[in-house]
This record gives structure tokens, sequence and C-alpha cells, in this order.
């Protein structure tokens, strides 16, 4: 799971970079809304949830890491319409965000219990466990 949402962020994360350049050429500036949810809920949001569950294993099998990339995946695209048609004056913009903004609303409260459900004090992360086997020291304590 954890490479599944790294992978989308970096889709995220182009589609904003282009949608900023493409805003800054033309003076649209209208559409800063989209660009700002592109690069927080897509890229960045996305890609520390994608290495919080490759560092959590436990956290990313589960069913709430699915039901999380899915919703907040299925909600964002549309949340992100609704803003852009907004910005743009059409009312059918408020369809868009009715149905896009909860969903990936959702999509992140899931995350938020799947991360207090399946990540304790104490956890260490995967990468740590695997090192430690590799050098025979000990993995790192949690704080």
């Amino acid at each position: 799971m954890g490479i599944r949402f790294l992978k989308i962020a970096t889709i995220y994360l182009a589609v904003g970079v282009v949608a900023g350049m493409v805003m800054g050429i033309l003076h649209q500036f209208q559409y800063a809304p989209v660009h700002a949810h592109l690069g927080l809920l897509g890229w960045a949001s996305l890609a520390l949830a994608g290495l919080i569950y490759h560092f959590y294993p436990e956290a990313a099998q589960t069913r709430l890491a699915k039901l999380h990339f899915w919703m907040h995946n299925l909600g964002l695209p549309l949340f992100l319409l609704g803003l852009f048609l907004r910005a743009s004056g059409q009312e059918v913009a408020g369809l868009f965000l009715t149905i896009g903004a909860p969903t990936t609303v959702a999509g992140v409260l899931l995350f938020v219990v799947n991360i207090m459900r399946n990540v304790r004090k104490g956890d260490v992360p995967a990468a740590a466990r695997q090192a430690s086997l590799h050098t025979g020291a000990r993995a790192p304590e949690a704080r």
C-alpha cells in the first residue's frame, strides 16, 4: 500500500506543478484553491501516508488502508473538479463539492483511525527492523 500511495501522490504532484505553471502563464489565479488542494491533499498528504504505510506495514495491510486509498482518490478528483467549476462560476460545482469533499474527508479520517489502531508506542518501523537483521545491531526504540 505504501508504494501505491507514493505513486499516486507523484501524479498529484505533477498535475499540481503543471496547473501552477499554467495559472502563472495565463494569470488565472482564481484557480489557486485547486492548485493548493492538489499539493496538500494530493501530493503531501498521500506521500506522507505512503511513507507511514511503508514503515508500518501492519497498518498498510488493513482494510482501513485500502478504504483510505480508494475514498481519498475517488473523492479528491471530484472535490478538485468542484473547486475548479466554482472558480469558473459554474452552478454544477456544488454537486461535485457535496460528493467529493466528504468522501475525501472520510478517507483522511480512516487514515487517522488506522494509525491510532495499528501504530503504537514502542513499534519499530519495518526499515529499522530490517537494518538490525543485516547488521546484528538492536533496532532503535521508538519514542
